[in-house]
């Protein structure tokens, strides 16, 4: 009977060992080749699997056939992919001689690509072989950039521009791996803090803030669901003023309309007219955008860009 290699395929962000069944099953049953040592390798010949580091090539392949019969060849974390196709290409004009499977062992979990920004962020981050102005920057140093990499983002949406979305995302969260690997390496202890820990912070609230999807809270519709989220968000914030917690940064207009929506969602009526008379004429009109339910921010933006064409037009 014809032998069989079956190319062994394990995903390299998970844990050592963690093998489907069937894969544990294989591995203690045949003898298991591979390119390298790895800690993969370690956690099978721990488990009482027989495993040899050999040349990847075919011709190396060809001779454990005739050794074996059936043995496993370990992919690496690359999955090997020349070496399968040329083995294959070798197995195929010799049809009689082996049968060349493919088996997953594991596989990527959803949000496996995350990690692999971390290690590479890890990479840029290293004291002597990364990058020299990441290491130097501060979270203050990198603000401007967050602010301008979340414009760009905004354009790409309001552009429908899907591809420039998901690019900008990316930008978007080398932002926040940036600063959370710089948290990691902070003077001060209580400044410290890991991807991780944003992560887990953002998963306890996202939890606690949906109790009709992980608790037994039940809901009537939409309104119902954004009036519990206020609700339980005012209870964790414990704030003394409905303005409390409002971004300063954000663009004038889009600060005045947020907190016309603060005031009106706290029930309060307050009567209010700055002093200076340019400030109260832009603020009267962002009044009358809110009571209308538009964005005064979005209106002047798109009558900016209108402006930009009309100018390119004059030219």
């Amino acid at each position: 009977m014809p032998g069989s290699v079956v190319l062994l395929v394990t995903s390299p962000r998970l844990p050592a060992g963690v093998l489907t069944a069937q894969a544990w099953d294989l591995v203690r049953a045949h003898p298991v080749l591979t390119a390298a040592e790895s800690a993969q390798v370690d956690a099978l010949r721990a488990a009482g699997a027989t495993v040899t580091v050999v040349e990847p090539t075919v011709d190396v392949l060809l001779d454990a056939l005739a050794t074996h019969g059936t043995f496993v060849w370990l992919a690496s974390p690359d999955g090997d992919e020349q070496l399968a196709r040329s083995l294959g290409l070798r197995l195929a004009r010799e049809p009689g001689l082996a049968t060349l499977e493919l088996l997953y062992g594991s596989w990527d979990p959803p949000g496996a690509r995350v990690l692999d920004a971390v290690t590479v962020m890890d990479r840029l981050m290293h004291p002597e072989t990364g990058d020299a102005w990441k290491r130097a920057q501060t979270h203050e140093s990198l603000a401007p950039f967050l602010l301008e990499e979340s414009y760009e983002l905004y354009d790409a949406i309001r552009d429908q521009d899907h591809e420039a979305v998901r690019e900008e995302l990316g930008d978007v969260l080398l932002q926040v791996v940036l600063h959370a690997r710089l948290a990691e390496e902070a003077a001060d202890a209580t400044d410290r803090f890991t991807l991780d820990d944003v992560a887990g912070d953002l998963v306890d609230k996202l939890i606690r803030r949906n109790p009709h999807v992980f608790a037994d809270t039940e809901v009537g519709g939409i309104d119902d669901i954004i009036a519990n989220w206020e609700q339980i968000k005012q209870a964790e914030k414990s704030r003394a003023s409905a303005v409390d917690g409002v971004a300063l940064s954000q663009p004038a207009l889009a600060l005045v309309a947020k907190l016309l929506h603060r005031v009106a969602r706290a029930g309060l009526h307050v009567d209010f007219t700055p002093a200076d008379p340019l400030g109260a004429a832009l603020f009267a009109l962002v009044v009358q955008a809110h009571e209308a339910g538009q964005d005064p921010e979005a209106a002047l933006r798109t009558a900016a860009l209108s402006y930009m064409d009309a100018v390119r037009r004059a030219e």
